[in-house]
């Protein structure tokens, strides 16, 4: 794949697309059980176990300033370095070849948001396609609380 075209899994919110790098992803799945935590962002719903493992659980929309619904249909399993995080989607569209002469920059207007977590956007299917950076879904603050949390049983 050469550096024009990015490989990604996208998935859809209530009114726009997320464009994950599939290098980060490990596996879709259905909602399992979720253990609520505090002292962790809003946007983290708890931990759930993932192949044996307590798997923090993201809630997409809410993470790029979205209201919250909770009504997300998948999880999808990211890899990010040595830890594992899984994001609480609405629905997982399918693996797409993204141009990147189709995707832009960030605009100021945007980047004033919520987020360092939002890579570039672009349309596809005529509907706004946000791309994530994985990587940056938590902060580090956020990953220090996490690991101070006992396993959920």
């Amino acid at each position: 794949m050469s550096e024009a075209h990015t490989s990604t899994l996208v998935v859809s919110g209530r009114s726009m697309g997320f464009a994950i790098p599939i290098a980060h992803v490990v596996e879709t799945m259905r909602p399992l059980a979720i253990d609520t935590i505090s002292g962790v962002p809003s946007f983290v719903l708890g931990l759930s176990v993932i192949r044996g493992a307590p798997v923090p659980i993201v809630d997409l929309e809410d993470l790029v300033g979205l209201d919250r619904t909770d009504s997300f249909a998948r999880f999808v399993s990211l890899r990010i370095g040595p830890r594992r995080v899984a994001l609480a989607v609405r629905r997982v569209v399918g693996v797409r070849d993204l141009d990147a002469i189709s995707l832009a920059e960030m605009p100021p207007l945007v980047r004033a948001l919520h987020t360092e977590t939002i890579d570039k956007i672009g349309i596809l299917d005529a509907q706004l396609l946000v791309v994530l950076r994985a990587s940056k879904l938590l902060s580090e603050e956020a990953w220090l609380a996490l690991s101070m949390r006992e396993s959920p049983s």
